[in-house]
């Protein structure tokens, strides 16, 4: 299995509801995620071990102001967005608790309070057109961590058109994440050494 994404082909006539079935009967490798992206099932791995401690630190925070009745979580869950054929398993998620309780084994992404991706140079073709382009519709809020840049964004303000506002500080700064969260987040220590090499690249 390669470390990059990689796209399963799929009949160019099957539906949305086809390739999340096949999506869902995948027998994914441990450390690996598949999500529908553009037409395509896509394979990627999971973070890389180096962002343990980032994701940890955001989770932490996240989790301390997460409205009511919503859970925040690292772990791989399939959300889906059938007006956009999209279906994701962001890399940290804050969700409606009451999702969790349909059968199945994906979640309705209207479900999400809040989204995060950490995007390298593998990953970030999708985490900056793609995902914001569908979260953008929405999801209140999207925090895209850039682990080569070393900086985050923050998007709010859904719409039919996708998000209506964004701000963006380099690690070590604050930065407010906006309602229905409402706090400042502490970004010391999200920054990691990155490889110098592109091809090495993973999420």
């Amino acid at each position: 299995m390669t470390e990059r994404p990689r796209a399963i082909d799929t009949p160019p006539s099957g539906s949305f509801e086809d390739m999340l079935r096949i999506v869902e009967g995948l027998d994914t490798p441990a450390g690996y995620k598949a999500e529908l992206i553009r037409g395509k099932i896509v394979v990627s791995p999971w973070s890389k071990l180096r962002y343990l401690r980032p994701m940890r630190r955001l989770r932490e925070q996240v989790e301390a102001h997460a409205p009511d009745g919503h859970v925040t979580e690292t772990s791989p869950f399939l959300f889906v967005f059938p007006r956009s054929e999209r279906g994701y398993g962001p890399d940290l998620f804050v969700a409606d608790e009451s999702a969790f309780d349909a059968e199945g084994r994906h979640a309705d992404g209207t479900a999400l309070s809040l989204a995060a991706e950490l995007t390298s140079d593998s990953t970030k073709d999708v985490d900056w057109l793609d995902k914001m382009e569908t979260y953008g519709r929405v999801v209140p809020v999207y925090l895209l961590l850039d682990m080569r840049v070393g900086e985050i964004n923050v998007l709010w303000d859904p719409s039919p058109k996708g998000y209506r506002s964004r701000t963006n500080v380099p690690f070590g700064r604050p930065v407010r994440i906006p309602a229905p969260f409402d706090f400042e987040l502490d970004t010391s220590g999200f920054a990691v050494e990155e490889a110098g090499n592109p091809e090495d690249e993973q999420r």
